[in-house]
Protein backbone atom coordinates (compact mmCIF):
# COMPACT_ATOMS: atom_id res chain seq x y z
CA UNK A 1 0.00 0.00 0.00
CA UNK A 2 1.20 3.27 -1.30
CA UNK A 3 -0.01 6.04 1.00
CA UNK A 4 -0.22 9.81 -0.28
CA UNK A 5 2.23 11.00 2.69
CA UNK A 6 5.30 8.84 1.26
CA UNK A 7 4.56 10.02 -2.16
CA UNK A 8 4.93 14.17 -1.01
CA UNK A 9 8.09 15.55 -2.84
CA UNK A 10 9.25 12.87 -4.70
CA UNK A 11 11.28 12.97 -7.49
CA UNK A 12 9.61 12.60 -10.62
CA UNK A 13 11.28 10.93 -13.77
CA UNK A 14 10.73 9.78 -17.44
CA UNK A 15 11.30 6.10 -17.89
CA UNK A 16 14.62 7.22 -20.26
CA UNK A 17 16.14 8.79 -16.76
CA UNK A 18 14.95 12.31 -17.28
CA UNK A 19 14.63 14.15 -14.09
CA UNK A 20 11.08 16.19 -14.61
CA UNK A 21 10.78 17.19 -11.28
CA UNK A 22 9.03 17.04 -7.70
CA UNK A 23 5.71 16.12 -6.92
CA UNK A 24 4.00 18.96 -5.71
CA UNK A 25 0.47 17.44 -5.95
CA UNK A 26 -2.26 15.02 -7.11
CA UNK A 27 -5.65 15.87 -8.63
CA UNK A 28 -8.60 13.35 -7.91
CA UNK A 29 -11.67 12.95 -9.03
CA UNK A 30 -14.20 13.34 -6.03
CA UNK A 31 -16.97 11.28 -6.78
CA UNK A 32 -14.85 8.08 -7.59
CA UNK A 33 -11.88 8.50 -5.85
CA UNK A 34 -9.75 8.09 -9.40
CA UNK A 35 -6.34 9.47 -9.70
CA UNK A 36 -6.19 12.31 -12.64
CA UNK A 37 -2.93 13.84 -12.91
CA UNK A 38 0.19 14.21 -10.91
CA UNK A 39 1.44 18.29 -10.91
CA UNK A 40 5.13 17.93 -11.08
CA UNK A 41 7.54 21.21 -10.07
CA UNK A 42 10.03 21.29 -13.16
CA UNK A 43 12.97 20.77 -12.94
CA UNK A 44 13.82 21.67 -16.36
CA UNK A 45 11.98 22.25 -19.89
CA UNK A 46 10.81 19.06 -20.90
CA UNK A 47 9.37 19.67 -24.31
CA UNK A 48 5.69 17.73 -24.90
CA UNK A 49 4.74 18.07 -21.08
CA UNK A 50 1.54 19.77 -20.57
CA UNK A 51 2.22 23.13 -18.24
CA UNK A 52 -0.07 24.93 -16.58
CA UNK A 53 0.31 27.63 -13.91
CA UNK A 54 4.55 26.62 -13.60
CA UNK A 55 3.55 23.00 -12.83
CA UNK A 56 3.90 19.88 -15.20
CA UNK A 57 0.22 17.89 -15.73
CA UNK A 58 0.94 14.69 -16.00
CA UNK A 59 -2.05 12.35 -16.64
CA UNK A 60 -1.91 9.65 -13.55
CA UNK A 61 -2.27 6.91 -16.40
CA UNK A 62 1.63 7.49 -17.40
CA UNK A 63 2.82 6.18 -14.40
CA UNK A 64 4.70 3.25 -14.61
CA UNK A 65 6.34 2.54 -11.73
CA UNK A 66 6.94 4.28 -8.05
CA UNK A 67 9.16 3.36 -5.59
CA UNK A 68 11.94 5.57 -4.24
CA UNK A 69 10.90 7.36 -7.67
CA UNK A 70 7.67 8.29 -9.52
CA UNK A 71 9.11 7.09 -13.19
CA UNK A 72 6.83 8.32 -16.17
CA UNK A 73 6.16 6.04 -19.21
CA UNK A 74 6.95 8.64 -21.86
CA UNK A 75 5.26 6.84 -24.60
CA UNK A 76 1.90 7.44 -22.91
CA UNK A 77 1.76 11.06 -22.06
CA UNK A 78 -0.45 12.55 -24.63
Amino acid sequence: MITARSLARKTVTLSDGTVVGQLYNITVDLRTGALIDLLVKPAREIPGLKMEDGLYVIPFESVKAISDYIVIDKRKIK
